[in-house]
């Protein structure tokens, strides 16, 4: 009789275990949900853009970078090689596009993280001691049109649709699992880039969230028209909300509009964006430089750096792969923003194999790619 009492009071602290644990999972996504999701309606979101991946990437080492991008109508170009000492780098409030929102109460572990508005990208030297020169800039000078035909490589092709699968996982007041997908799609000059992640049992997820970028393709990189994110929680209904990007104007969910940088790029579109970058300027993953994105957030557009720590061998399912560590320069800041360090493969086309995104030392979430890439069959551009 007592072993049955016992076995029975075990079982109730065990069950009582598992709702309490899942009772904070579904606060976590609640939350999620209020803290970054202001109303708003997706009532005419693009279709998916429909593909049949057909193989799968193997690694290889990345080929020649192509001929840089001819500068937009009636811009500058500008190639910038900054030796900034540490105190000279720009804070976020000296660069912000627009002041940042006020700080929230409530911390949310999924992704939305920043980048920075140029013209051109900025590659800059990493910072130096207080005692080092003045900042100089210096424009590369133009090859002669002999070494041009010479030596130049084949141009820029956008890679074809491609699919990466992850492994969620992380830290927020208990262990945090899911799964997280990105898909690169593309036809003409029209792409998509969507990144679905989850959390919790792919059955039964305890909270969901999708981000689409849809635009075109241009010789700056993407150029994003529409961002939609919605996120579903357990026993509530979805939330969503939209960015439009009309010409010079950014249109933010709640009918604020912004000015739009040169280059600006949403939550979703920002990673290929950068992968972008590397392949057309590989010298850009140089450990010591800075590349600098502008971004527009659900709230406003804002101005981030990305500093290129160091090579790094990374272990995955698959095997080793080489990767290039990228991390953000700013620190996130709990209730406001996140940050979102990348691990670029080379020999998978610049693609990001690891994302780890931090909202403090205490709550973070961290993708592993789990298998190698799957790609469409290769289309011209």
């Amino acid at each position: 009789m007592a072993g049955r009492l016992s076995r029975g009071r075990r079982a109730a602290r065990a069950v009582g275990l598992l709702l309490a644990v899942t009772l904070v999972h579904l606060w976590l996504a609640d939350r999620v949900a209020e803290s970054r999701l202001g109303e708003g309606a997706a009532d005419t979101r693009p279709k998916r853009i429909e593909v049949a991946f057909v193989r799968v990437l193997v690694p290889e080492a990345p080929p020649p970078a192509p001929p840089a991008p001819r500068p937009a109508p009636k811009r500058r170009a500008v190639a910038a090689v900054t030796p900034a000492p540490a105190a000279s780098a720009p804070a976020p409030a000296e660069v912000a596009m627009a002041p940042p929102p006020s700080p929230e109460t409530v911390p949310s572990p999924l992704p939305e993280t920043a980048s920075t508005p140029t013209p051109e990208p900025v590659v800059a030297q990493a910072p130096e001691p207080a005692s080092a020169p003045d900042t100089a800039v210096a424009a590369a000078p133009p090859a002669s049109a002999p070494a041009l035909a010479a030596s130049a490589p084949a141009a820029f092709e956008w890679p074809p649709s491609t699919r990466i699968a992850y492994t969620l996982s992380g830290y927020f007041r208990g262990d945090v699992q899911g799964q997280a997908q990105v898909e690169w799609l593309r036809t003409g000059n029209r792409y998509q880039v969507r990144l679905d992640l989850s959390v919790g049992p792919t059955f039964a997820p305890l909270v969901s969230r999708r981000l689409v970028s849809d635009g075109e393709l241009t010789e700056q990189g993407l150029a994003p028209r529409r961002y939609d994110e919605e996120t579903k929680v357990a026993f509530r209904d979805a939330r969503r909300q939209t960015i439009v990007f009309d010409g010079g104007v950014v249109r933010l969910p709640g009918g604020k509009e912004l000015p739009a940088p040169p280059g600006v790029q949403d939550t979703a579109s920002q990673f290929v964006q950068l992968t972008w970058l590397f392949t057309t300027q590989p010298a850009l993953l140089e450990p010591g430089h800075t590349v600098a994105l502008p971004l527009a957030l659900p709230r406003y557009v804002d101005l981030w750096l990305y500093d290129v720590i160091a090579r790094e061998r990374l272990a995955t399912p698959f095997g080793d792969v080489e990767t290039v560590h990228v991390k953000p320069r700013r620190q996130p800041r709990p209730g406001v923003e996140l940050t979102a360090e990348l691990w670029v493969a080379p020999t998978l086309q610049y693609l990001p194999a690891r994302i780890l995104i931090r909202q403090d030392a205490e709550t973070w979430i961290d993708l592993l790619i789990t298998q190698l890439p799957l790609q469409a069959a290769p289309t011209g551009r």
